[in-house]
């Protein structure tokens, strides 16, 4: 008996998308690749050596891709700038989406994407935010559930990139909607899914600053921030970025509840080899994202497919996705403005009388 496979498209072959092609190719099994598209001639170049040996057809145009026979699943792995234009189209056209984070840098683009999934509830939509499939954050998290610390009060959680001296991230800084949109993203989305889905934003402060990538400041961004959100639930999520850490990736998180604590990844180590030398005792940690989160992108593949070919839940609600770029975005507002953002009970913002 043949075993059903749910046929895979990829849109963008850069960083993340040439990724997401490799783990729907060869780690996922209820899953083909049957296209994949890019614009970029390098990224096509490196496709026809990587995935056109295994029958996976190339596109230049993501409107022809969308036409491919048979075709029931998107990865939409684009610049940010297009990631709500080409989900909602798959979406129009019948396909199943799996969009990078973050839908856009636009809270109403953002639910653009959302309103259109709901007009088609058979199909499954979800953002990948891929730190609610690692092993470490389902664990604290299921730990946090089960009242293991009580009620959770104060959430505190990093983001923190290695220094990539090569000025990629002064590049992207123009498309990637900030270091509070583009890195915190992750943080915030935890905080929501740790709180719960019923806990509102009241107030977003945030302060940064450029410490060794000035180029930065031409787009109204940083490469350390610091921001605080405060839930009308009387809770609180503290979150840091950076763009210099010496050592490599330090993505960690600290629950704090009524009766105990949780943290995740508070020690990174690549391995659980240690190095005891003539200085003293060291471990190697992860030098990129990816390097920490590895398995969790191959997991949300997984079950991203899993739930298309049996009809499912997503693992990770479309909600959620609108609601981390509102709170990413005041953020961002904070920073620039110098000024607390505030939210009614509602969800609105509370605009201040002017002087």
């Amino acid at each position: 008996m043949s075993i059903r496979k749910l046929n895979v498209a990829v849109s963008g072959l850069g960083r993340m998308g040439a990724r997401h092609a490799l783990h729907f190719l060869t780690r996922t099994p209820r899953a083909n690749l049957v296209a994949a598209f890019s614009p970029d001639e390098k990224e096509i170049a490196w496709a026809k050596t990587r995935l056109a040996p295994y029958g996976v057809q190339l596109y230049t145009n993501y409107d022809e891709m969308l036409q491919h026979e048979r075709l029931e699943a998107v990865v939409v792995s684009t610049v940010t700038t297009v990631h709500a234009e080409q989900a909602i189209k798959a979406i129009q056209r019948g396909l199943h989406v799996l969009c990078e984070k973050p839908l856009s840098t636009d809270v109403e683009i953002s639910q653009s994407v959302l309103d259109a999934s709901r007009k088609r509830p058979d199909l499954k939509v979800m953002c990948g935010f891929s730190r609610r499939f690692d092993a470490s954050y389902r664990d604290a998290h299921a730990r946090t559930t089960s009242g293991s610390i009580g009620t959770p009060s104060v959430f505190r959680s990093q983001t923190c990139d290695k220094l990539d001296p090569s000025g990629f991230f002064v590049a992207y800084a123009q498309f990637s909607g900030g270091i509070f949109v583009d890195c915190n993203i992750h943080d915030i989305d935890l905080a929501l899914w740790f709180f719960g889905p019923d806990s509102t934003v009241k107030s977003c402060y945030a302060v940064g600053i450029t410490a060794v990538q000035p180029g930065l400041r031409k787009w109204g961004d940083v490469d350390n921030g610091v921001g605080v959100v405060e839930f009308h639930n009387r809770k609180i999520a503290y979150f840091y970025s950076s763009r210099m850490m010496a050592s490599g990736q330090h993505d960690m998180t600290e629950i704090i509840g009524t009766e105990g604590k949780l943290t995740v990844n508070a020690q990174p180590s690549q391995t659980l080899t240690e190095m005891w030398e003539a200085g003293g005792v060291r471990r190697e940690m992860p030098q990129t994202y990816y390097g920490r989160f590895e398995q969790a992108f191959v997991t949300e593949a997984n079950e991203f497919t899993e739930c298309c070919l049996e009809g499912g839940e997503v693992p990770v609600p479309l909600e959620g996705a609108v609601k981390a770029l509102r709170i990413g975005a005041a953020l961002q507002e904070s920073l620039r403005t110098g000024s607390k953002i505030e939210f009614d009970p509602n969800g609105r913002t509370i605009e201040k009388a002017k002087l």
